[in-house]
């Protein structure tokens, strides 16, 4: 593949990947996408056959994002503490968003559910990757066994919360509750020391 169709490509991937955020992989058609790029449904066809092509990439690309962030989290910071408040912290960094649109991961990972989709094994991975990636700074602040728990504890609480600021639109909840999630984090740290 050419570099400009490469380019072409990528362009129809972050299109499809904001549209499906923000209207939902079942409201969003191929005319949308095409428009949002700018360019005829033949051009488009050339690049994806089907929607499902589409919808393959961007949980790729949504996967590449979550696994690089991490992975410079855990370059950048050698305390898992820390890490886990960067974590914590997405939520206020994309409070507008979320109190528009919900979580990017849940949503669609929802929606895909509500649907049967056949590609919901791939969406949960960017759940997955998380919840790994969770685990493995609980483990190394010492909760051993109980590392994944807490990771999923987490993981759902930070998910609950995208979902009901969503759902309110109100983003003093979702401060509110990233302020307890820090609380609960201390907590944690403090009983698995003693």
């Amino acid at each position: 593949m050419g570099q400009k169709a490469q380019a072409i490509r990528q362009r129809i991937v972050a299109a499809a990947d904001q549209l499906f955020y923000q209207r939902g992989y079942e409201h969003t058609s191929f005319s949308d996408i095409a428009d949002a790029v700018g360019i005829s449904r033949g051009n488009f066809y050339y690049h994806f056959k089907t929607k499902d092509e589409i919808l393959n990439a961007v949980i790729d690309i949504r996967v590449d994002q979550i696994q690089r962030m991490l992975d410079a989290w855990t370059y950048e910071y050698s305390d898992p503490q820390q890490r886990i408040l960067l974590f914590i912290d997405i939520l206020t960094n994309n409070q507008e968003s979320i109190k528009s649109h919900g979580c990017p991961i849940g949503s669609l990972c929802t929606e895909l559910a509500k649907l049967s989709h056949e590609m919901l094994q791939e969406a949960n991975v960017m759940l997955a990757v998380m919840r790994d990636w969770l685990t493995d700074q609980f483990r190394a602040l010492g909760m051993g066994a109980d590392a994944r728990k807490i990771a999923m504890h987490l993981l759902a609480r930070t998910q609950g919360i995208a979902t009901i600021t969503n759902a309110f639109e109100d983003q003093q909840f979702l401060r509110q509750e990233v302020k307890r999630l820090r609380q609960w984090l201390d907590e944690m740290i403090a009983q698995y020391a003693n």
